[in-house]
């Protein structure tokens, strides 16, 4: 901090610490100044001589009884800055820094100590300290900024104030390569600015100055001054809209509830944080990535905690939904406000994936008519699935994770699964998992719930290990497990030919397979889009006998070695695969032939098996290795 002495004299202001102030000299004093409850006891000639104002008060008295006693209630700075101007009347030493100058300057305007009166006056003085000195250091201007808040509007009307802003958004805004000064820096550096670079010489090269140098010393303002730096740093229109979010996420994490640990002890303590953070969002840049989904989604939580007006919570939602495929699962839980009856704000986030949607929706069509060339077309289309597939994992992670509630309704869940529809998922594992959590989670479901439920994945579209698990979990319908047996069975049956007919054969027997295959991946699309009936069970038992056995009519010589090896392998997948003893016995013996008959899922999924069916199965036996 640099600082200034005026005058030569020694410091002779003495007090006796009643609130009594005096010069230790021979001469008796003749005046008395009160400033608020202090007592001066000066001398007129030195004060009188560069203080124009003192003189009108003095004659102004000069009739009355206590003539001999004005007061200055009203001066700006109080004792302490009418304290540095006696001095300097005194011609005594008076030190000036960042944090009296501008109590000084404005006692000064007060009494009018201008250079007309007597050259080399104190307000002369003054101003050669701040332009010279103050202005050209970083922190004194911060400092100086800070302190001017109290002295408001002398401040704003001396300018001093526009000054300080200019001189700190103008150093913000230089190449961070010119850097000479002293900043205060504990944030996480780039990767390229951490450590120090070696050049070829050998000799060490100095660390580069980060771009964000200047955010953590801003931090110390309050949110008014904070508010103009930036705008006037935006102004100046040098610094990118990254730069910029960064340090209103820095700000955001000193001095807001949620993003550091600070306690509201009272209303005023409430209504100063809601004003930050609507500030904040109204100070953010308007660049879609200038600031992380993340930190708008703390954002969106600690306006939720505050209750901000619903012109920033709308803003905040907009935002995030434009790049909600940058958030994370833990960032969109989102605790529900105080008297909710689930766990998490679910209607914050349908909004959030609603404002999505249409963001999508909009980006899609306007790139179809504003480009006229179809591969920019394509490249277009091709970041949009890219950001929808990113968020249809991360709505089923976050469905995973919410519905681990026990409060969380039904329609809650069903609500958010259904408005990803619409969005590409190459695998239904991540629907699966949130739907088995659900079910874990409510087990008094009712089969009519767990059948609607169930409903939102398609089991054509889970993995084989998500299939193995489905066929084992007593969570699910009967009629779930069966589509889930079926489908995969067909999968793993297309495969197996598929692969067999690239296998060479001799005498024509390759172009053969081929022709098969195809015959074969023709009726397994058609079987696909199908619900498996009491036929198509009653093939899979069949199946997994022949599998078992090895024999049959369907392994005649007519059909040829091609269709042998199929349909051995078939069964092969059949019997160690598809069918774990455990759900073979559930679904052949205690289910299929037991009291689950009458059920709805039982009578929808299977049908009933009895020894007359089995006389036709050799029918459909054969006509189910025809098409697998």
């Amino acid at each position: 901090m640099k600082y200034m002495k005026l005058g030569s004299k020694p410091d002779a202001f003495q007090s006796d610490g009643n609130n009594i102030r005096f010069v230790a000299s021979e001469l008796a004093t003749d005046i008395i100044v009160n400033v608020d409850d202090v007592k001066f006891y000066l001398h007129k000639f030195p004060l009188l001589s560069k203080s124009p104002r003192l003189q009108r008060l003095v004659v102004a008295t000069a009739s009355e009884e206590s003539s001999d006693e004005i007061g200055i209630p009203d001066i700006p700075g109080g004792p302490a800055a009418f304290e540095i101007c006696a001095k300097f009347c005194y011609g005594m030493i008076v030190t000036l820094n960042a944090y009296n100058v501008v109590a000084a300057r404005c006692a000064a305007e007060y009494l009018e100590m201008h250079e007309t009166v007597e050259k080399g006056n104190l307000i002369y003085k003054i101003d050669v300290f701040l332009n010279s000195s103050v202005f050209r250091s970083w922190k004194d201007s911060i400092i100086v900024l800070q302190t001017s808040k109290s002295l408001q509007p002398w401040s704003e009307d001396l300018k001093v104030v526009s000054r300080c802003l200019d001189s700190i958004a103008s150093k913000a805004s230089i190449d961070p390569a010119e850097v000479e000064w002293s900043y205060t820096y504990n944030r996480k550096k780039l990767p390229l600015e951490n450590g120090v670079d070696t050049q070829w010489n050998g000799v060490i090269k100095q660390q580069s100055v980060p771009k964000d140098w200047w955010v953590e010393d801003l931090c110390e303002l309050e949110m008014d001054s904070y508010k103009q730096v930036i705008m006037a740093i935006k102004f100046k229109g040098r610094i990118s809209g990254e730069v910029i979010g960064e340090a209103l996420k820095a700000y955001a994490y000193r001095r807001l509830p949620g993003f550091s640990r600070i306690t509201l002890t009272n209303g005023e303590d409430f209504a100063k944080c809601r004003t930050s953070l609507e500030t904040i969002v109204w100070l953010l840049p308007t660049k879609r990535g200038s600031v992380s989904c993340s930190f708008l989604l703390k954002l969106l939580k600690a306006a939720s905690f505050l209750d901000c007006s619903e012109n920033c919570r709308k803003e905040l939602i907009k935002r995030t939904g434009q790049q909600l495929e940058e958030a994370s699962v833990a960032d969109l839980l989102i605790p529900a406000p105080v008297g909710g009856s689930t766990l998490y704000d679910i209607d914050l986030v349908l909004e959030v994936m609603e404002e999505f949607l249409m963001h999508q929706h909009s980006h899609i069509r306007s790139s179809l008519q504003t480009s006229g060339d179809l591969l920019e077309g394509r490249c277009s289309g091709s970041v949009s699935s890219n950001a929808t597939v990113t968020v249809a994992k991360l709505i089923d992670g976050y469905l995973a994770e919410t519905a681990k509630d026990p409060a969380l309704p039904i329609s809650k869940f069903v609500e958010i699964a259904e408005k990803t529809s619409s969005l590409s998922r190459a695998v239904h594992d991540g629907l699966y998992r949130a739907i088995d959590m659900f079910l874990k989670e409510h087990p008094d479901l009712t089969k009519i719930e767990k059948k609607k439920i169930c409903s939102l994945m398609d089991c054509k579209k889970l993995s084989p290990d998500a299939c193995m698990h489905a066929v084992q979990n007593d969570r699910l319908p009967l009629r779930i497990v069966v589509q889930v047996l079926f489908f995969h069975q067909v999968r793993q049956s297309s495969i197996a030919c598929v692969g067999q007919s690239l296998v060479p054969q001799e005498n024509g027997a390759a172009s053969y397979g081929v022709s098969r295959s195809a015959a074969t991946t023709a009726n397994t699309r058609d079987e696909w889009d199908g619900v498996p009936t009491a036929g198509d069970i009653s093939s899979l038992k069949s199946m997994k006998l022949v599998g078992r056995a090895g024999t049959g009519s369907e392994k005649s010589s007519s059909s040829g070695d091609t269709g042998k090896n199929c349909e051995d392998k078939v069964g092969g997948k059949v019997k160690s695969v598809l069918m774990p003893s455990r759900m073979l016995s559930k679904l052949w013996s205690g289910k299929v032939y037991g009291g689950e008959n009458s059920s709805s899922d039982t009578s929808e999924g299977q049908g009933s098996i009895n020894p007359d069916e089995a006389k036709s199965t050799s029918t459909s036996r054969n006509l189910r290795y025809q098409v697998t």
